[in-house]
């Protein structure tokens, strides 16, 4: 049967597929995408925004702005010979990298980057140099060259640290900059390593925090955020923890602001407990208050259809423009049993003792049996995630953060759904070679996945691509709850053969 798709739907689907999201060395979220022809002016305001020392740099000129030939470098594409992939922040570009094939050349390309000055070295350009770079493979592209200016140190190091192999030669008082590609394993190390130290930053304020608010803590204590507060309290908690409530002066003799942005100290994290239609507006407030990471409890949001899909994409806007990490919506919770920080945010009646496994799930009522089954069977947490609905930190940001995490050799999943198979299947890989990953995926059946999939919003995987999944990523896959344990039992409690 002919294909009836076109040749432009094709090129138009393998672009989109070279979308993603990446993290900036402050941990910070942006997007990172090919350029589209309405992206034209948005990324000539931004070369002409950039300083006369910045363009200088780039671009070896004294003027305030570009001429229509490096205009239009930067402002056409063909998809071969010339590409330009850009970095946006609330949909502003504030990031661009184009590579032009040399004339001279077939195999060799010229490459340059345009990085607005108020976010300069936060890893904008390393993240299109590999965009660039990946890409110009696929296309026969072996190399890559720029003229550097021998002053412009912090470029020269952003090679350096990108791992490519470099020859300098000078070249009338610059550089110039060869990147061979035949043997990218470095580069795909630094870059690896780059993203999970990115992770890493971006994740602590959630695991690690100086200090908690509870927006929503209650009085009533059969209320979840009641329960969620006295955990806290319970826990020991190492810092101090705000509750906020409208009109309650006082909760559990702990005194009460009326906002986030009332509390006289700073707030590293917020557990958000209040009506879905009150959340985007408690969000705002947080980011305004300067809190670095949200734990959203609250349901109401992809899970309930469309409404709440575009409710949920709103809030994820006001995460990612505002550099704070979030977990959930519609989600349990998170614990931390290091002692250095006791952190106990969530709203279950069990507190697991610590120990050395790390748990992440992606429902609620399941994240209670698990920590009740490994209270009972005496296996120890290092930390458990209830990660919900995934707008923003997804079970392979946890698997990066606990890649070197020293308190937690086991890694117990339970998923309901996949974000991104291919980068979780990389990701488990390299991890799984020292820190076992265990994992039970709900919707084996055709029922199940009906369930999964009204339960957190999730499209539940076919089972069958699952297992070929798991198999090639080298995760152990339980099919119940109890083999799940039994598997975790024997790898948190014995040495790996």
């Amino acid at each position: 049967m002919a294909s009836n798709v076109t040749e432009s739907e094709r090129e138009s689907n393998q672009l989109s597929e070279r979308a993603s999201e990446v993290v900036l060395n402050d941990g910070e979220h942006m997007r990172l995408r090919p350029m589209a022809p309405s992206d034209v002016i948005q990324v000539e305001a931004l070369i002409a925004s950039m300083s006369r020392r910045t363009v200088y740099q780039r671009f070896f000129r004294s003027e305030d702005r570009l001429g229509p030939k490096e205009l239009e470098q930067f402002g056409r594409v063909d998809h071969q010979s010339r590409m330009v992939f850009v970095v946006e922040n609330a949909e502003e570009v504030i990031g661009a990298g184009r590579y032009d094939l040399s004339p001279e050349a077939d195999t060799t390309a010229e490459i340059a980057f345009a990085v607005a000055d108020n976010h300069q070295r936060r890893g904008i350009a390393s993240h299109l140099l590999h965009a660039l770079a990946s890409y110009a493979r696929t296309h026969g592209i072996t190399s890559f060259q720029t003229d550097v200016l021998g002053d412009n140190h912090a470029v020269i190091r952003m090679f350096h640290r990108a791992g490519f192999n470099m020859s300098r030669a000078a070249k009338l008082g610059t550089y110039i900059v060869d990147f061979p590609q035949e043997d990218p394993a470095e580069a795909q190390l630094a870059e690896e390593e780059r993203e999970r130290r990115s992770i890493v930053a971006g994740l602590t304020p959630l695991f690690y925090p100086y200090s908690v608010a509870v927006i929503g803590a209650s009085r009533d204590s059969r209320s979840i955020g009641a329960r969620l507060f006295s955990n806290l309290i319970r826990g020991g908690f190492t810092g101090p923890v705000f509750p906020v409530h409208p009109t309650a002066r006082v909760i559990s003799s702990v005194k009460a602001y009326p906002s986030v942005l009332d509390i006289p100290d700073r707030v590293d994290l917020a557990f958000i407990v209040v009506p879905a239609k009150h959340v985007l507006k408690v969000a705002e407030e947080c980011a305004e208050k300067g809190v670095k990471g949200l734990v959203i409890i609250s349901a109401g949001f992809a899970e309930t259809g469309d409404s709440g899909r575009v409710l949920e994409e709103e809030l994820t806007k006001i995460v990612r423009a505002n550099g704070m990490r979030m977990v959930g919506p519609n989600c349990m919770g998170l614990l931390n049993t290091d002692s250095a920080v006791s952190l106990d945010g969530q709203f279950g009646p069990m507190r697991p003792e610590p120990g050395n496994v790390a748990i992440s799930s992606q429902s609620g009522a399941l994240g209670v049996a698990i920590l009740d089954n490994a209270a009972n069977l005496g296996i120890g947490i290092s930390s458990f995630v209830s990660v919900g609905n995934k707008a923003d930190v997804t079970t392979n940001d946890l698997l990066l953060y606990w890649e070197k995490d020293a308190a937690t050799d086991v890694i117990l999943l339970y998923l309901e759904s996949f974000g991104t198979p291919r980068k979780f299947a990389k990701i488990a890989r390299r991890i799984g070679r020292t820190k076992p990953i265990v994992a039970v995926k709900s919707g084996r059946t055709t029922a199940g996945a009906r369930a999964a999939t009204s339960h957190t919003g999730s499209l539940a995987s076919l089972d069958i691509a699952v297992d070929a999944l798991f198999r090639q990523a080298g995760v152990v896959r339980a099919k119940t709850l109890l083999e799940l344990f039994d598997v975790t039992s024997l790898l948190a409690n014995q040495p790996l053969p």
